[in-house]
């Protein structure tokens, strides 16, 4: 018989690259899945690594390999390193890697941080390669987060993360369905990048700029947002389809933020309406965006305040990935589905990621 409490360390490595999301929590199962993030951190990429894994999609093939056993090792050393700081030993750790190539309609997608160094550098069971198995059944691998939000956060109509890519997920006739619902940080940070900064804070350059209507126009227009079977995004449609339009635009900075942000409130307000079956559906928010009040404001504005934003403290809005990932290795070690058809899109759910040791 299965155990009923679980302790974890999920591990994230974002496509905005800014570090290592460590989540160490506990999990649950009385009547229904109850959880607790005991702790969480955020461990930076020294500059040399964090270089490599933005460009990773640019190294040759032995480039990569190497890599992809480095970052397994660094990874596995910051994970030994808080075990024995914390004298903790999770069941395992559960690792989602460094996404480079997302192409699942060719049967691909490639999360770097190598199992087997990973174990041997931490000393501890871990568990990753979530996608593939999904992917090989037919599905886009992806999101995987959805059967955390179903069954971590059952009361919660909308779970929205915004993070380099904006996705959602919600119950839809009694199935799960999730998918990317447009980009986010990905193409925000690059204007704040020209400006001098990481990231807009709060919105400020943003709400400065002027709404674009033909820019606008132009990314409502994009292909992706007719697609309406399982679909998610990855780096290649931002630099082929979306960057572009940005470019040719001869727009300053600010007004393409302000656009962005319009674009963005104006695509997952959509969403809400199309799914909601409350007139005030509750909306949990996270991710790094979640902390952008323009945002926010203009995702209000687009809803016209028929909503409930849900309180998440600043631990879930930071860490809910990586405790997310942390619960699917939960399932995992349990033999249960952790990937749903529903949401990718494949022939069968399934309970996807490799073990080591």
């Amino acid at each position: 018989m299965s155990p009923t409490n679980y302790t974890m360390i999920g591990l994230m490595s974002g496509t905005s690259g800014d570090g290592l999301d460590m989540a160490h929590c506990s999990y649950e199962l009385h009547h229904q899945w109850s959880f607790e993030i005991l702790e969480a951190i955020t461990v930076p990429f020294p500059a040399n690594l964090g270089e490599k894994l933005m460009n990773s999609h640019r190294l040759s093939g032995l480039e990569l390999a190497l890599l992809d056993v480095d970052f397994g090792k660094w990874m596995g050393e910051k994970v030994r390193e808080y075990c024995s700081e914390k004298q903790i030993k999770p069941m395992a750790v559960c690792s989602h890697g460094h996404t480079v190539f997302h192409q699942p309609s060719r049967g691909l997608s490639l999360q770097i941080g190598n199992g087997w160094a990973l174990h041997q550098a931490s000393g501890q069971k871990v568990i990753n390669d979530f996608r593939m198995q999904d992917i090989q059944l037919g599905g886009q691998g992806a999101p995987l987060v959805p059967i955390g939000d179903r069954l971590l956060f059952p009361s919660i109509d909308f779970c929205i993360n915004l993070g380099g890519i904006a996705n959602i997920s919600m119950e839809s006739s009694g199935r799960r369905i999730a998918f990317d619902c447009c980009p986010f940080n990905l193409l925000l940070n690059a204007q704040a990048n020209a400006l001098g900064r990481e990231y807009d804070k709060d919105g400020v350059w943003a709400k400065e700029g002027v709404l674009n209507e033909k820019l606008f126009n132009a990314l409502n227009a994009l292909p992706y947002y007719s697609k309406l079977d399982s679909k998610s995004l990855g780096r290649e449609d931002l630099e082929n389809d979306f960057s572009p339009l940005l470019n040719s635009s001869g727009l300053s900075e600010k007004d393409i933020l302000r656009t962005l942000v319009e674009h963005y409130a104006f695509q997952i307000a959509s969403l809400v309406k199309q799914y909601h079956t409350s007139d005030h559906p509750s909306v949990l928010i996270t991710g790094g965006g979640a902390y952008n009040t323009f945002f926010i404001e203009r995702l209000h504005s687009q809803l016209e305040g028929k909503w409930v934003h849900t309180f998440a403290s600043s631990e879930l809005i930071e860490f809910k990935e990586a405790l997310v990932f942390g619960f699917l290795g939960v399932l995992r070690l349990r033999n249960e589905t952790n990937c749903l058809a529903s949401v990718t899109g494949a022939r069968q759910d399934s309970s996807g990621g490799l073990i080591f040791g």
